[in-house]
């Protein structure tokens, strides 16, 4: 196979494809021409030239008022065709919903994308105080929220140990916590335990738990997660709500063994 750096346009499908997960990674908000360019580690001219052109396209959209940019029609249209194949939430909905009413936490459903998780799901628990770390389009890396903990965990080891040789980063990024050793004793606590915690890494004070879901072939591509406030997981109520998220991923896991061909 010819190496994809040999290929002629390869580095603008990249550069564009990048701003796309950017663009849709903002939400309904859409991000600014200087947060993408920035972002995707782009001059504004080079950024801008690229987003005119997938805008051409109807792959992204300019609100004309606030000048920011925003997923495009052809988007949806691309996602509802994909979503036949892809999509997991209809079979999801009701134990993501379950999760969130017999925890009182909200409860979310992230998919494996590449090196990233994205949240595709998210229910809101009953209890007043929440979190909002995390919402539908929201990425993280793998091993940084308790959703990516959870799938890089269970992932082979030689798979761990490419996906850290490919992001030093990760602790420059988000903090000493997600260097190398101490990320390597979080992803052994994890598959010993069999779900994963995220002791407020992210944002001082909100705690994440995450349980991965497991395809046809035993492969982790989802995660099922919790996240509140830090006086919500003491250790005792954390066992188990731990429980409890391991029951629901099984029976994701199961329903989707069950109906996916």
């Amino acid at each position: 196979m010819e190496p994809a750096s040999s290929v002629p346009g390869t580095q603008a499908i990249a550069r564009a494809a990048r701003l796309l997960r950017l663009v849709t990674a903002a939400g309904s908000d859409g991000a600014s021409l200087q947060e993408l360019a920035v972002a995707a580690e782009l001059s504004r001219s080079t950024a801008h030239r690229l987003l005119s052109a997938l805008k051409s396209e109807g792959l992204v959209d300019r609100d004309g008022a606030s000048t920011r940019w925003m997923p495009g029609p052809e988007l949806f249209l691309m996602g509802s065709v994909a979503a036949a194949r892809y999509d997991v939430t209809t079979l999801a909905r009701d134990i993501v919903r379950s999760l969130a009413v017999k925890t009182e936490e909200s409860a979310f459903l992230s998919v494996r994308r590449a090196d990233e998780t994205v949240c595709l799901l998210r229910e809101e628990g009953s209890f007043p105080i929440r979190s909002f770390v995390l919402s539908e389009g929201v990425r993280f890396p793998l091993g940084v929220a308790s959703a990516g903990l959870a799938i890089l965990a269970f992932l082979p080891d030689h798979d761990v140990d490419a996906y850290l040789d490919r992001h030093p980063e990760l602790e420059g990024a988000w903090g000493r916590a997600h260097g190398q050793l101490p990320l390597r004793a979080r992803l052994a606590e994890t598959k010993e335990r069999g779900y994963a915690v995220n002791p407020g890494l992210i944002v001082k004070g909100s705690w994440g738990m995450g349980a991965a879901v497991f395809d046809r072939a035993g492969r982790p591509e989802w995660a099922l997660s919790l996240t509140g406030v830090e006086f919500r997981f003491g250790p005792d109520r954390m066992a188990e709500l731990g429980r409890t998220l391991l029951a629901h991923a099984h029976q994701l896991s199961a329903r989707i063994a069950s109906t996916r061909r």
